[in-house]
């Protein structure tokens, strides 16, 4: 996944897209994100930057560093948002884009142009390992990121999680099992996670280790990973015995990982418990857990939909990402702070889950 993903020639996020005209992102892409069926991510993730700079005492610079941003449209809607923000903020704001592709760089100049001759107020780096330790004081945002880290495979197989491993034979991959490493094995105990005999899912330990950079980088403030995903208990419970690894061309999915590799996206479900817990011991508190259509409306989303016309295609595509049936449930969010009391965020007013839902339940 690893190689089909980044491979630095051949990899599906890494290299150039042969027809301009067929956009790897988007409608007539392989997969869309929130970002491009409506501004309104963006304008709500500026609207709660905002509350928290208030809170942070208005740092100067306020510090939004954005991983994986595709081709940019979320800074774009974030900073045209932002420009008018109370206390100045729009002057204080200083937006930093990691990202490791060359080619996905250019279509971001291109969405991000009216901000790049603003001194300071837009830059790049290629890794997160790139910024300096407690150097962000601000947001850290990423949407549709950690789905994509390359994940490791496991079945159960006689009663005993297996991972499974990729060779070849006559010129074709086949998968073969091997015994589980030491971390895979740390984290299904650790997880409580019991699975049956049969059972096939993904583990995600990029993840952890990703959520452990970010928890070092960040100073004070706080920490939102928007996704699709679940608790520990839903990502491996009875109803996903089959995991959630799919591979996305064209808008159509397969199970098949073998099948036009480097052509077509890879991605598996988030374990939102595990980044929690990741989190928590590197020193990033919780400070809440909900989805997309929640988060969006604690930030007034319904009254953005009030000013649009009805039956317009702007208010359907705003609709879109709030459909309970759809992304609105299917997209989670997650905040987590640091160095700082916890905050009463907006985005937080309405969360459809309970108590520590985050925590796995301890085994039988």
């Amino acid at each position: 996944m690893d190689l089909a993903l980044y491979h630095p020639r051949f990899g599906y996020y890494v290299r150039p897209v042969d027809d301009p005209a067929m956009e790897r992102i988007g409608w007539s892409g392989d997969f869309y994100t929130s970002s491009d069926v409506h501004p309104i991510l963006g304008q709500a993730l500026a609207k709660q930057a905002q509350q928290l700079d208030a809170l942070l005492g208005h740092p100067n610079p306020f510090t939004v560093v954005e991983m994986g941003a595709g081709k940019g449209l979320l800074a774009r809607d974030f900073l045209a948002a932002g420009q008018h923000a109370p206390a100045n903020l729009g002057d204080r704001l200083r937006y930093i884009l990691i990202e490791c592709s060359a080619s996905m760089r250019t279509v971001q100049h291109d969405y991000l142009a009216p901000w790049i001759g603003q001194t300071g107020r837009v830059a790049w780096l290629d890794r997160l390992e790139d910024l300096p330790q407690d150097s962000v004081t601000g947001l850290f945002l990423s949407n549709e990121l950690v789905d994509a880290f390359p994940v490791h495979r496991i079945a159960v197989v006689d009663g005993r999680p297996q991972e499974i491993y990729v060779d070849s034979r006559e010129e074709r991959f086949i998968e073969v099992y091997r015994p589980l490493s030491n971390d895979l094995a740390d984290y299904l105990r650790e997880g409580a996670i019991n699975l049956p005999d049969g059972y096939r899912t993904e583990i995600n330990l990029d993840a952890i280790r990703w959520m452990e950079q970010v928890a070092q980088v960040m100073a004070r403030g706080a920490v939102v990973t928007i996704d699709y995903g679940h608790t520990s208990d839903d990502l491996y419970g009875p109803d996903r015995k089959n995991g959630t690894f799919l591979c996305y061309y064209r808008q159509t999915t397969t199970e098949d990982a073998y099948d036009r590799v480097g052509e077509q996206d890879m991605t598996a479900h988030v374990d939102f418990s595990a980044l929690a817990k990741a989190g928590q011991r590197a020193g990033l508190d919780v400070t809440g857990f909900t989805n997309q259509m929640s988060f969006l409306i604690g930030l007034g989303a319904e009254q953005l939909l009030e000013s649009l016309q009805p039956e317009s295609p702007e208010f359907f595509a705003a609709i879109h990402l709030l459909r309970p049936d759809g992304m609105g449930r299917t997209f989670k969010v997650l905040v987590q702070h640091k160095d700082m009391a916890k905050p009463e965020l907006d985005g937080l007013k309405f969360q459809p889950f309970f108590g520590s839902i985050l925590a796995a339940q301890s085994a039988a």
